[in-house]
This record gives C-alpha cells, structure tokens and sequence, in this order.
C-alpha cells in the first residue's frame, strides 16, 4: 500500500490518533508485529472494535499487513506499525501535515516467512 496521495487533515489525524484502540495498536505494534486477536487481547477490546481500527490506520498507511505461516502450514496476518514520524505545520493561516513512514523492507519479511516455515 502506498501512501495517500494526499496527506490528511489536522483533525483527521488528530481524531485517529486520539483514539485510545488506534492509539493502543500502534504502540502495540511498534515493538512487533501482532495479529488482530493478539491486538484484540492486548488492548481489552473486540475484534470487531480493532478491525476497525485496523483498517482506519491503514487508510493512512500507519500499519503494514504481513502474512505469516505457523509450522502446520497455515496462514495468518499479522500488522506492524510504519509510522515514523507526524509533523504539523501552521503556516500563513494554514496547517500541513506531513507524515513520514518506515520502510516497507520486502527483504525482511521474506526471511520472517521463511524462517516461519522451519
């Protein structure tokens, strides 16, 4: 998923990041990636509450979706935060909002996979 092409409004992020789940996932997620049930635990709320959320932080490419296979072969996903940075700007009467994101390292979730399978 690529970055929105344009960026979001103060309150949008503001409002998204203020919510305690969102807010919660990426704290989460920042040290590992987890998947929904694992967020759902962590953070004391529903799946459906966190697949919501789930899917809010993704509208704005704050979290990157892995698939990962357990040793029976099965699949699962699994979410990382690609947040890095929020900057807001209040210039000539007008706030920018410029969010800065982790790299997508393709290499590294390759041997996470591979490793999976062993």
């Amino acid at each position: 998923m690529t970055p929105p092409a344009e960026q979001p409004s103060v309150r949008a992020i503001g409002a998204l990041l203020e919510d305690e789940y969102a807010h919660a996932i990426l704290v989460h997620t920042s040290t590992e990636p987890m998947s929904a049930g694992e967020l759902s635990d962590a953070c004391g709320a529903s799946d459906s509450t966190i697949y919501r959320r789930l899917e809010r932080l993704q509208e704005y490419d704050l979290l990157a979706e892995q698939l990962q296979l357990d040793r029976s072969g099965h699949h699962y996903t699994t979410y990382r935060a690609r947040l890095d940075r929020i900057e807001i700007e209040l210039e000539d009467g007008t706030f920018e909002v410029t969010i800065d994101y982790q790299p997508d390292d393709a290499v590294d979730r390759f041997t996470d996979l591979f490793e999976g399978l062993r």
